[in-house]
């Protein structure tokens, strides 16, 4: 029986095509996941299908729908999508969706996405686990060997309705022109961003031309090097802003005019405000390595804070059980109750131009208000004992006067000062991440080669 472990993960689907990920495989998982709907709801008669530009995306598309029409499902196919863009699809149609995409990930690798009706997503705990013991055991047969009629495959094209459901959600028509440098990374925000920006948005483009095999940068704008020529075009064509979406483009990461990187903590906040001043006295989600700034500025505007796990799947969960109107990670994820509570990197960047654009003064200067506080970044630790180091960092702290833990997501430790960090383990990798955030960067850098030492001890 084969094993699927490294392959099915907590999350999603990923792996290096040809090896994890092959057209049997992904055959083989639409079948497992055509008769898992129809198990929950025996109504479900569709779902829909969208990929990006990695050269091995059509192909992998089209296995994966025979092996869901081979299962009596039809299939409804967006072709070219970014992933917020098949969530669009799947709440507007109310169908459950499955992207092809290996997000930020090298050329070699691709995988799947996949979500309910409404763009619920589904996880290890929530169908992958399933999903998984199925394809290993083998699917039964479906279509004339197994007696089912086989399901039709259609093409439709969503993306100017989605453009339009975004521009609805935020109306930029009352801005002030803005000069903006994108970044697509030859990704799929190639695709969506033409769509979707227009005037009083100059936008400038930058490697709009969708390539999978990214011949100019990896599309993981997390990664300071990738960020480089986004920087340098903002100071060259003396731009307002810039924006750098990652592979599928369902993240945004925000640049300002002098270059600067701004942190996704502070977008979260900025956003936060901005629901806020909407829907008075809501919840915002916020996860475990975003700033203190973040709930601080949500309780000044009347929300209520909720902190929660790192995951796409905590959020979402989370938001559904609280109502909360918007959520955000520190990894560039951000969530809205209005998109049926899935991720638009697109929507983000709307809010941030709508709230520059009302603005009369420079990013750098709106950004302000929302950077209270200097952080490390994620810092990686390979280490043989991942328990052991966990349970070594706690030990130190533990003695210390007025230190405070919890275990919501690893371990996090907070000192009077107010200074924090939290070491989380890797789900894939023998790896401790450190996330680290003081007063300053001088305190940061300290903490951080603190607790370090303890890990890599």
């Amino acid at each position: 029986m084969r094993d699927l472990s490294a392959v099915i993960k907590a999350y999603d689907i990923r792996g290096v095509v040809g090896e994890g990920v092959d057209e049997p495989t992904v055959r083989a998982i639409g079948a497992a996941l055509a008769r898992l709907l129809r198990s929950e709801d025996a109504a479900t008669s569709a779902l829909v299908v969208g990929h990006d530009m990695r050269d091995s995306s059509p192909s992998l598309a089209a296995a994966f729908a025979a092996g869901v029409t081979d299962q009596g499902l039809d299939v409804v196919h967006i072709g070219l999508a970014s992933t917020d863009q098949l969530y669009f699809a799947s709440g507007r149609l109310h169908l459950p969706g499955a992207m092809f995409t290996a997000s930020h990930n090298p050329a070699k690798y691709n995988g799947i996405k996949l979500c309910r009706a409404g763009a619920t997503p589904i996880g290890q705990d929530t169908g992958l686990a399933v999903i998984r013991e199925a394809v290993e055991q083998g699917v039964p047969d479906g279509g004339r060997a197994g007696g089912i009629t086989v399901g039709t495959e259609t093409r439709r094209d969503v993306l100017a309705d989605y453009a339009a459901y975004l521009r609805e959600l935020v109306d930029l028509s009352g801005s002030r022109p803005l000069r903006v440098v994108v970044d697509a990374g030859n990704g799929m925000g190639g695709h969506t961003v033409p769509a979707v920006l227009g005037a009083p948005i100059d936008v400038v483009p930058l490697y709009f031309e969708l390539d999978g095999s990214f011949p100019n940068h990896e599309a993981n704008p997390l990664e300071p090097a990738n960020l480089v020529d986004l920087q340098k075009a903002v100071v060259a064509e003396g731009a307002d802003l810039g924006l750098a979406f990652d592979g599928d483009a369902d993240r945004c990461f925000v640049v300002d005019e002098r270059g600067e990187p701004v942190s996704p903590s502070a977008i979260t906040a900025l956003v936060a405000v901005r629901a806020l001043a909407v829907t008075p006295g809501a919840t915002v989600i916020h996860n475990c390595i975003t700033s203190n700034a973040v709930p601080e500025i949500v309780t000044e505007h009347g929300g209520t804070p909720v902190r929660t796990r790192v995951g796409h799947s905590f959020i979402k969960q989370t938001m559904a059980d609280t109502g909360a109107v918007f959520g955000g990670e520190h990894s560039a994820h951000y969530y809205f109750r209005d998109f049926w509570k899935a991720d638009s990197g697109m929507l983000a960047a709307l809010h941030v131009l709508a709230e520059l654009g009302a603005s009369g003064g420079t990013a750098s200067e709106l950004m302000r208000d929302f950077e209270r506080y200097a952080a490390s970044g994620e810092v990686n630790s390979t280490v043989d004992d991942v328990p052991g180091r966990i349970e070594a960092v706690r030990a130190a702290y533990a003695r210390r006067e007025g230190v405070e833990t919890d275990e919501l997501d690893g371990l996090t430790v907070r000192l009077p000062d107010r200074s924090w960090f939290n070491l989380r383990p890797s789900n894939t990798e023998p790896l401790l991440r450190l996330n680290v955030e003081a007063a300053d960067h001088a305190a940061v850098a300290r903490l951080r080669d603190e607790v370090l030492a303890v890990v890599r001890a």
